[in-house]
């Protein structure tokens, strides 16, 4: 964790201190409400909330919205196309498939029509009656009457009340989803009211394809001056080394190379003494690392059957890369048969599903979506190209790097 300044008095650490918590709880929770699990949280949040949104709105240019009854920081990622950091169902560790997106946003549309209360069977016909309009034509029907469709349903309402979104007041998801019950819900509508982080509405955009639409809704407007482009530059370099696990820098244009260049030194204290990050600088690029662990989404090493195999294929991959250090595909069909003699070697503490014939192959493609969602390998056609990052994961210690000769520094 970064020290504070030494000059900082006794007053002046706490103030420190809260402010930090307060920052890093809205980087891993945006949504905070009054009365939700991160109360304390919620309660430094209000009482800094003016260092905070000047905070957010000068470097990430994030809004803060705070009330009595929640704190909303809308975040925009630097990079709209990735597909990695999906919801979660808080019940079963699950990230959200396109699928239960699109039910996600056609049951918010359908419970903000709603009274006061409302009942999960009846969010369902509202759905289904939304999803039947010619407007959605081309696209997988909604039916109910699936069971797959109906787990859906039931994970995003259970999301929605992580979310604080919806409280429970009668009945049973279970009891819905096996066909035989119902579940009444009471209606937060100042959640709801903040759910949608846009700046312009989506019926407004007219654009072709999905990422183009949502690059269109969530773009800053910046002035065409020199201070509104370094604003700009600014604001998505700090998005990436907030969000972001690694910045390479060859996923930075020109502008922003030469932005960072000239700025890494400020810009990387900023960030530290605010947030408790510590910068780690290497040739390739920077990660702002926490060494708490909180406001990872995925960890790496973690426990269980999926986390060993994490940790083993990285260790993997990292050997691949340092012998082939101009990055050279790994064949998804080589990291199968890798996984099934792991499944083999370590059937006594892995679960036994693991060794049943083929089930390395939802096995690997879990835990290519996590390595991924790290930054430690590039998913492409047929396999994965491991990236700098994975290195550290390495069995031995790779030769380290001369940073004076490259010009970085550690």
């Amino acid at each position: 964790m970064t020290s504070l300044p030494a000059n900082l008095g006794i007053v002046d650490i706490g103030v420190a201190n809260e402010r930090r918590r307060a920052l890093r709880a809205l980087l891993q929770h945006p949504l905070l409400v009054a009365d939700g699990a991160q109360k304390p949280d919620f309660a430094l949040v209000r009482r800094h909330q003016e260092y905070l949104r000047e905070w957010f709105a000068r470097h990430p240019q994030w809004r803060l919205r705070v009330s009595s009854e929640l704190a909303r920081l809308y975040k925009t990622a630097a990079n709209t196309a990735d597909g990695t950091r999906a919801a979660i169902d808080p019940h079963h560790a699950l990230p959200f498939t396109r699928t239960r997106y699109a039910i996600l946003c056609l049951a918010l549309a359908a419970i903000e029509r709603a009274d006061r209360q409302t009942t999960l069977g009846t969010v369902a016909k509202q759905i289904e009656t939304a999803a039947a309009d010619p407007v959605f034509s081309g696209t997988p029907a909604i039916d109910f009457q699936q069971h797959d469709r109906r787990r859906d349903l039931v994970h995003v309402i259970r999301w929605l009340l992580d979310q604080r979104a919806l409280v429970h007041v009668h009945g049973d998801e279970r009891q819905y989803l096996d066909g035989h019950g119902d579940a009444l819900y009471d209606v937060r509508r100042p959640v709801f009211a903040s759910m949608l982080s846009v700046l312009r509405g989506p019926s407004t955009v007219d654009a072709d394809t999905l990422v183009e639409r949502i690059a269109a809704i969530t773009a800053t407007p910046a002035l065409d001056t020199d201070d509104g482009r370094n604003r700009r530059l600014r604001s998505q370099i700090t998005r990436r080394l907030l969000d972001d696990p690694v910045t390479y820098y060859v996923d930075l244009d020109a502008d922003e190379r030469a932005y960072l260049t000239g700025q890494r030194g400020h810009l990387l204290r900023q960030l530290e003494e605010a947030t408790g990050l510590r910068a780690e600088l290497r040739k390739e690029g920077i990660a702002m690392v926490d060494e708490s662990g909180e406001l990872s989404d995925v960890g790496l090493p973690e426990e269980g059957t999926e986390g060993h195999l994490a940790l083993l294929l990285a260790e993997h991959l990292a050997e691949h890369l340092r012998e082939h250090p101009d990055g050279a595909t790994v064949g998804i069909e080589s990291l199968r048969a890798f996984a099934a003699r792991l499944a083999i070697a370590h059937r006594s503490h892995w679960r036994k599903d693991a060794t049943q014939p083929g089930a390395e192959v939802e096995l690997v493609d879990r835990t290519l979506h996590r390595l991924h969602a790290l930054g430690l390998v590039r998913r492409v056609s047929g396999g994965v190209i491991p990236l700098p990052a994975v290195a550290r994961y390495a069995i031995a210690e790779a030769k380290s790097i001369d940073h004076e000769a490259s010009g970085e520094s550690s």
